[in-house]
């Protein structure tokens, strides 16, 4: 048996958690010296990269992988769905293989790694919403594509975002829907009657609401309301203060309820990275700045997510005047729901724990320990 002590977010008084085989067996308050906090690990629903290393080059390996899963825990992530973008069926399976390969050959991989989020390829094909996915490989949704995904290799996707205006959609949700599989809104330009329906038809998520959007809208009726007012979706949102300004973050949040919201970093390779100007296979002149913030050299425009899920649930605590202990729910318990339960402070769940360090007006939590299943594999 093992005990962690830290500091309760919800009540700030000291609790101990005892593990045996990597379970939480009791939750108990205690007197601590600890300055620390104590919560679940964090669950992040979509990363492409992180500090150099890269999930959409084409030639994944399963060193890249384990890299990956080495970085995440120094940040907190203890669960996370490693996320391919709209590519060749080729590159999409070969980055399926270096991901099954990796869960098979690297314990560390298999614990963090439950599966794939496949986002796309049958987003739109606008500008605008499309992003910086290639429209070369924007492709309607194949039911025959996505079963070679699962058959090659053990039914590993286990969430795909798609545009629900394409042809056949509503066939393609209703069958992933019915075979477990996530299936999330995005990248659209769909018509509020197209989002009903793919709701109906078993979507659950919408992915980073508010952006993968073009950036003018009709004020009434559009596809961000009606996600908003559809409480079948859940929404995920990027709270790194520039994928959305405070007010709409917490607009947003507050029509969804803190029931129907989780934070997703969406992560690229450059996240992390010093500031400077990059080349990217995708983007091209990218430049990263002081602040961390990545865009398209020269442009106000963004090119993706820099800042992880523990910057998140700072900036998000922040901006939407909520408590810590609710930014964390919303990377922990309510992403946790999408992939096994994973994410739980209780007896019963998994010991995937965080002891870290915050105070009031921090734009990060600072994490000091890592467990994952009950075992330490990170500390500073």
């Amino acid at each position: 048996m093992e005990t962690v002590d830290g500091i309760d977010t919800r009540t700030g008084r000291g609790m101990a958690v005892e593990i045996v085989d990597g379970i939480i067996t009791v939750i108990r308050p205690v007197e601590t010296t600890t300055t620390a906090y104590l919560s679940a690990g964090l669950v992040d629903l979509q990363i492409n990269g992180f500090r150099g290393l890269d999930l959409n080059t084409g030639d994944l390996t399963t060193d890249t992988l384990l890299s990956l899963c080495e970085e995440l825990l120094s940040v907190g992530v203890t669960t996370w769905l490693p996320t391919i973008i709209t590519a060749s069926e080729i590159s999409i399976l070969q980055a399926l293989d270096a991901i099954a390969r990796g869960r098979a050959g690297h314990r560390l991989i298999a614990e963090m790694v439950p599966g794939v989020h496949v986002e796309g390829p049958s987003i739109s094909a606008k500008d605008g919403p499309r992003g910086a996915h290639p429209l070369a490989h924007v492709r309607a949704p194949s039911i025959g594509e996505f079963e070679r995904w699962q058959k090659a290799f053990g039914d590993l996707v286990r969430m795909v975002t798609l545009a629900p205006e394409h042809v056949g959609s509503l066939d393609y949700i209703r069958a992933l829907a019915e075979r477990g599989v996530l299936v999330a809104l995005g990248h659209t330009a769909a018509t509020p009657e197209e989002i009903h329906a793919a709701a109906e038809a078993g979507a659950q998520l919408s992915t980073h609401l508010g952006n993968g959007a073009a950036a003018m809208l009709p004020r009434h009726p559009n596809f961000i309301w009606a996600q908003l007012a559809d409480d079948r979706l859940t929404a995920s949102f990027i709270a790194d203060g520039w994928h959305l300004p405070a007010d709409a973050f917490k607009a947003m949040l507050r029509a969804k309820g803190m029931e129907r919201a989780v934070l997703v970093s969406d992560m690229v390779a450059l996240a992390g990275m010093p500031p400077g100007l990059y080349e990217e296979a995708i983007g091209g002149s990218v430049e990263v700045s002081e602040e961390g913030r990545i865009s398209v050299a020269g442009t106000p425009y963004l090119a993706g997510a820099s800042l992880p899920l523990s910057a998140n649930v700072a900036i998000a605590a922040e901006m939407a005047g909520i408590s810590l202990a609710d930014a964390l729910r919303l990377a922990t318990q309510n992403p946790g729901r999408f992939v096994g339960g994973r994410g739980g402070l209780e007896v019963g769940a998994r010991a995937d724990l965080i002891r870290f360090d915050w105070s009031e007006g921090q734009r990060e939590i600072a994490v000091r320990e890592t467990w994952v299943h009950g075992e330490k594999v990170f500390s500073r």
